[in-house]
């Protein structure tokens, strides 16, 4: 699928390093901010599938940045500007090594450690009696450590603090930004019908202040369900209808790969790749409202390039 953009090579003024992630191409211009490009590349479990997906980094970018701007009133974050579909330019801030993961809901990983008879989780005790997707009473933080390489770790607040990952003063402010950002997630998903189940928040610090930073609310960060019927098939124990990443890794697991050793990824068929494509694209106009506006694939990557240094370029004339 020549549409969709896996890599980029870009060199700009003022560059001080580039890093890829697995589906991110970070450039930090003069150590003062990031450009974040959004490529078209998947992972799941770990592993950075083979073929990319069109307009998957566009709605993932669009989705972060409509967000981000819904949520600035309760903490600063990072973004300065979308300067293109697939870009973010944010502030360049030092990130917290954890990651906050905040569950309404008792599903996926949070389920697996139930169903196997676990009832702590993180330090955070779960009721008995639980079933498969019931609502929590309250939302549970359970926080992950932030791996340079492989799986990230379970981790208490206790953890955190006594290693000295966070203290505890800014540890209970991104407890209080999380569950914030949680809440006002919660009521713009049910205003479309949605159930926000669980997602993830990153944070960094820049001139001491803190920031949130990354994507959030994304389906690659965040776990909804659909409203309608949850009851009823919570009742009958179905499986909830989902709106995230999931049914990519459910592909996978029905074709016998689960990031382990000795697997091989599955053939991804052009047919493949495109159903994926449809189903990101549905997933941006159900979780925003907006209808989703395809960016130019002609010459995406020159596009990206010219966008970026426009950007560049103006930053450095309005401070010059």
């Amino acid at each position: 699928m020549s549409d969709a953009i896996v890599f980029t090579d870009y060199l700009f003024s003022g560059q001080k390093s580039f890093y890829k992630g697995k589906v991110r191409d970070v450039y930090n211009i003069n150590n003062d901010y990031l450009i974040m490009v959004v490529t078209d590349r998947i992972s799941a479990f770990d592993v950075v599938l083979p073929k990319g997906i069109p307009f998957k980094g566009q709605v993932l970018n669009q989705i972060a940045a409509k967000f981000l701007d819904a949520t600035v009133d309760i903490v600063p974050n990072w973004k300065i500007a979308t300067p293109d579909p697939m870009v973010t330019v944010g502030h360049l801030c030092e990130p917290y090594k954890v990651e906050m993961v905040i569950r309404g809901y008792l599903t996926g990983h949070a389920w697996r450690e139930y169903r196997d008879g676990k009832r702590v989780l993180c330090g955070i005790s779960m009721p008995e009696g639980m079933k498969e997707s019931q609502k929590f009473s309250t939302p549970i933080i359970t926080p992950t450590t932030k791996a340079a390489e492989g799986h990230d770790e379970d981790v208490s607040r206790e953890e955190i603090i006594k290693q000295g990952l966070v203290s505890t003063e800014e540890y209970e402010m991104l407890e209080k930004y999380t569950y914030s950002l949680f809440q006002r997630g919660t009521a713009m998903a049910a205003d479309k019908g949605l159930i926000l189940v669980d997602t993830k928040y990153e944070f960094g610090k820049k001139d001491n202040r803190i920031y949130l930073i990354d994507e959030i609310h994304t389906p690659d960060s965040s776990r909804y369900f659909y409203a309608e019927g949850y009851e009823d098939r919570l009742t009958k124990g179905e499986n909830q209808k989902q709106l995230s990443k999931e049914f990519v890794r459910q592909w996978l697991i029905e074709n016998g790969f689960q990031g382990l050793e000795g697997q091989k990824v599955p053939e991804m068929t052009d047919d493949l790749v495109n159903q994926i494509s449809e189903r990101y694209i549905e997933l941006f106009e159900n979780i925003t409202g907006d209808k989703f506006v395809k960016g130019d694939v002609a010459n995406a990557s020159q596009r990206i390039k010219n966008n970026i240094q426009h950007f560049i370029t103006e930053k450095a004339n309005l401070t010059s």
